[in-house]
């Protein structure tokens, strides 16, 4: 039988359904991948249809102990206090790990199909597809669940499975390698994968196409490092510059009621979103109102970066008590026509304008190309500033200086700080606060509603998301506790 049924992915499947079940069910037209429209729709399943925004954002510092009246979620508890996840359920990392997994394995069947095409060329557009949504997937896996990227220790660091074969045994055996093993695959796919990408899809916000992938590329890139390569990759992505035109377009939302702004900023139309995932996911109803949240004081801070209010940002409150920015609609999908249960799904941003446009300043504030990275910084304010005038609000290198002076003296960290403020304000609740701590080792702090101080220092254990313990029946290493 050749239905990709990964018993690594690891477990989950194991855990959701019962392996034997799984393995009986008997395979689809799909297993037939005889012709590119058949492995075009393979590939709509090469995605993570999953997303860990809630526990990203509960585990970073933009959250805090708001209120006892807030509704408890495992998930927010769990991130909050930095704890190894015990839910299997949506929205929590042993179940982003297995949904991970699933995609890498459909990316799998689908190359394999290609390359046993008896007219491989025919394939070229599915295999670029495939290689790159199989590198976007390991990607994702080594940010959360190993240490970060570092030329240093990342030879020796243990990364995740790279998977690059579809999978006819129930229990194979895999190892986890190294960082920055999984980091050099990841580049040969992305790299290989990219040029044969051809812009035909029906639907392109869902998919890679080469503007994704451009923009995958400058994520990947500037956590490894190579800022050069950031750059180069976010022009490709948008070669005419027309970064200002094409980010979110939050102006527009100003007549809209809170319903059609969650509809819109998820919208496959809405030029910002470059690449959109469909997860199966409760973030649209518990991003809002849990314990470890927003205040109206938390809110305010955070998107007013350096001073500068996003005052473009639709900013809600729940009983006067939690505070959000209006992103997230939640589609529920009933089980049948008249049955009262059902699924909740949620569109979120994977790749975004803003991203890229903020990877080339951080990037460009490596290279200490500073007048290049301040206009970029102000392209995002131009864009998030109501009555905009660019004379009072435009960051300066002076204004920088000076909002940091008390506590950063090197220019560079200054500047870095600034972009790193910027990105809170801009993806606050998308949980990339998250990937830049754990990118950049920054301590974080929670205090809690009683006076306790919790802190996750650098180089902490518990900023590696822990594996799902089954795992190890595939001799798979957990991460050290």
């Amino acid at each position: 039988m050749k239905k990709y049924n990964i018993y690594f992915i690891l477990a989950v499947i194991f855990l959701f359904t019962g392996c034997k079940k799984y393995l009986e069910q008997v395979p689809d037209q799909r297993t037939k991948l005889n012709t590119p429209e058949k492995v075009s729709e393979l590939l709509v399943t090469a995605y993570p249809r999953a997303n860990l925004f809630l526990w990203s954002e509960s585990m970073s510092d933009n959250v805090i102990d708001n209120s006892i009246a807030g509704a408890a979620n495992n998930i927010n508890i769990g991130g909050y206090f930095w704890k190894d996840p015990e839910d299997i359920a949506q929205d929590s990392p042993n179940y982003y790990w297995g949904a991970c997994y699933t995609a890498i394995a459909a990316a799998n069947q689908a190359l394999d199909a290609c390359n046993k095409a008896a007219n491989p060329e025919a394939y070229r557009a599915q295999k670029g597809e495939a290689l790159v949504a199989r590198a976007y997937a390991h990607f994702m896996l080594v940010t959360y669940y190993s240490k970060a990227y570092d030329p240093a220790t990342s030879a020796n660091d243990p990364g995740i499975p790279y998977v690059t074969e579809p999978e006819t045994v129930v229990l194979k055996k895999y190892e986890r390698k190294t960082v920055a093993y999984v980091y050099e695959q990841i580049e040969k796919d992305l790299t290989e994968g990219l040029p044969l990408i051809v812009d035909n899809y029906t639907a392109p916000a869902y998919h890679f196409t080469r503007k994704a992938a451009h923009a995958f590329a400058s994520r990947f890139y500037l956590n490894k490092r190579d800022y050069d390569k950031v750059i180069s990759e976010a022009n490709e992505t948008f070669p005419s510059n027309e970064f200002a035109s094409n980010v979110r377009p939050w102006f527009a939302f100003a007549a809209l009621d809170q319903t059609e702004t969650r509809i819109q900023y998820t919208a496959a139309t809405n030029p910002g979103n470059i690449l959109l995932g469909e997860t199966v996911s409760r973030i649209a109803n518990n991003y809002y109102n849990t314990r470890y949240s927003m205040s109206q004081v938390k809110l305010n801070n955070l998107t007013a970066p350096l001073g500068i209010n996003f005052s473009a940002l639709r900013k809600y409150s729940n009983s006067s008590t939690f505070y959000f920015v209006n992103k997230f609609y939640a589609h529920f999908v009933r089980t049948t026509i008249n049955a009262t249960t059902g699924t909740y799904y949620a569109m979120v941003p994977l790749l975004t304008t803003e991203e890229v446009l903020m990877n080339r300043a951080e990037a460009n504030v490596m290279k200490a190309n500073y007048t290049a990275a301040l206009e970029d910084m102000n392209t995002l304010i131009s864009r998030r500033v109501n009555g905009y005038i660019s004379a009072t609000h435009d960051l300066t290198d002076a204004k920088i200086k000076n909002f940091y002076i008390a506590t950063i003296t090197d220019p560079q960290q200054a500047y870095l700080k600034a972009v790193l403020d910027l990105k809170a304000a801009e993806f606050v609740h998308e949980g990339m606060r998250w990937l830049d701590i754990k990118r950049l080792n920054i301590p974080v702090t929670h205090i809690d509603l009683d006076g306790t101080i919790r802190v996750l220092p650098a180089n902490d254990p518990r900023r590696l998301c822990q594996l799902p313990p089954e795992v190890t029946l595939s001799g798979v290493e957990l991460n050290p506790r």
